[in-house]
């Protein structure tokens, strides 16, 4: 079987660009204030080097800055690399940004002329293609409006109407497909299955995993101005996905870590203010005769933390004060979990289930072990006491936050449940978010 020819080629690609730190805007001020002119070079890629065969489609993955958007345009010619090469066969059309080439004054119609000659299309071409444009578009009643009267999503549906008219060599998309509403964003992903089935290469930058495992092929993983990983959309989305949040993780917990310290510091001022444990966003209500001071959630090594893997254990401890008219009084604690879409996930109170009674001390604690069998999310914790019918001495709503993760895919839902596997004479047992092979 014969090998596809490469349509792209880029050979040690780097482009540096300069940042003035204050450059004069006029010629005045750059002869007058010559040592405002300071700069320093960036790197923005730095030695990168791919291919692309005939009718592939890949995608370009990383966080923002780095080089992404950069290398499409310097495929587009927009701009050049410092050094290295690029080689691009055959005709190129591009959606890079959101109605680049359009003149606000001028109607779609018009519009849609102007830049399918830049693409390379004759008048002629255009006049047999005009009407399937606008089908594409769907913009019939606005097509001789000026554009400065349309959406960013009537925008990208002529913008993208023209660019897949082309019948382009090679298509080049930066993150436009994110602009639109659902069904014109499912019907552009239905056209660009159709042109890849003709031939066309395409190569796509986004930062929406799901459009690049659709469409793609291939996907660069870019950090850093480097080529980090190559391979499959989904094995490459992954491994970016997981570095990506064990960077949010690491910073989410320096910062609960900092806010922890400041806590520490903090005091009360006015029965009123929210306890310092809480987050800024809870909120509270009650006859204040009880009060919460004090809760922190432990994990299964007893460190104070708000991350946890599924089916770890979690612990709330959770310390109230009396007032002299409440201490003896009988209540009862209560604790909510919300999910961060406003899901009520779960709910209990210490004396669910029970005829017991507690009898409010001066000052007490009370402990809650949970056997937390939630799936990744950010979730939220309520906490209340009560009298035994309900009547609140003190209620936090939102008190708490608790992230819960796991780095396997493959689960969903709202809740992890253990289980057993049987396949063929091979039975797999998943407790506490692991399996293991059991005779």
């Amino acid at each position: 079987m014969q090998e596809l020819e490469n349509v792209i080629q880029a050979d040690q690609v780097r482009k540096r660009f300069k940042v003035y730190f204050d450059k004069g805007k006029s010629l005045k001020e750059r002869v007058l204030f010559r040592g405002r002119n300071h700069y320093e070079e960036h790197w923005v890629l730095n030695g990168i080097s791919f291919s692309v065969k005939k009718g592939e489609a890949v995608g370009l993955i990383g966080k923002n800055g780095c080089g992404k958007s950069t290398m499409l345009k310097m495929l587009t010619r927009i701009m050049y690399p410092t050094q290295g090469t690029i080689t691009v066969k055959g005709r190129v059309s591009s959606l890079i940004e959101l109605g680049a080439g359009f003149h606000p004054d001028m109607s779609g119609r018009e519009n849609i002329y102007t830049n399918a000659s830049i693409f390379g299309l004759s008048h002629s071409e255009i006049d047999r293609r005009l009407s399937e444009i606008i089908r594409f578009s769907e913009l019939e009643e606005s097509i001789d409006h000026p554009v400065r009267t349309y959406s960013s999503g009537m925008y990208m549906r002529l913008a993208f109407a023209v660019a897949i008219s082309v019948d382009a060599d090679v298509l080049l998309i930066d993150e436009i497909l994110a602009v639109g509403d659902v069904s014109f964003q499912a019907k552009c992903f239905e056209k660009l299955k159709e042109i890849k089935a003709k031939g066309t290469t395409i190569v796509i930058v986004s930062h929406v995993m799901e459009q690049i495992k659709e469409i793609c092929d291939r996907a660069y993983w870019l950090e850093e101005g480097r080529i980090r990983e190559e391979g499959s959309p989904a094995s490459v989305g992954k491994h970016y996905l997981a570095s990506m949040e064990e960077t949010r993780m690491q910073k989410l917990e320096q910062e609960f870590q900092l806010s922890k310290k400041q806590q520490e510091t903090q005091r009360e001022q006015g029965k009123h203010k929210l306890p310092a444990f809480c987050r800024k966003e809870a909120v509270q209500k009650g006859t204040m005769d009880i009060r919460i001071v004090d809760a922190h959630l432990y994990n299964s090594k007893g460190t104070e933390t708000l991350m946890f893997g599924t089916a770890e254990a979690a612990e709330l401890v959770l310390t109230y004060e009396s007032s002299p008219k409440a201490a003896g009084d009988s209540i009862d604690i209560s604790v909510g979990i919300t999910r961060d879409d406003g899901l009520y996930c779960f709910g209990t109170t210490a004396l669910s289930g029970y005829e017991d009674t507690i009898a409010a001390q001066q000052s007490g604690t009370v402990r809650l072990r949970l056997s937390n069998c939630l799936q990744q999310g950010r979730y939220f914790l309520d906490l209340a006491v009560q009298d035994r019918d309900g009547v609140p001495y003190h209620y936090l709503y939102s008190a708490l936050e608790m992230r819960v993760l796991h780095d396997d895919e493959r689960q969903a839902g709202l809740v992890f449940m253990p289980r057993i596997w049987q396949v063929g004479d091979k039975q797999y047992e998943v407790q506490n978010g692991m399996a293991e092979s059991k005779p």
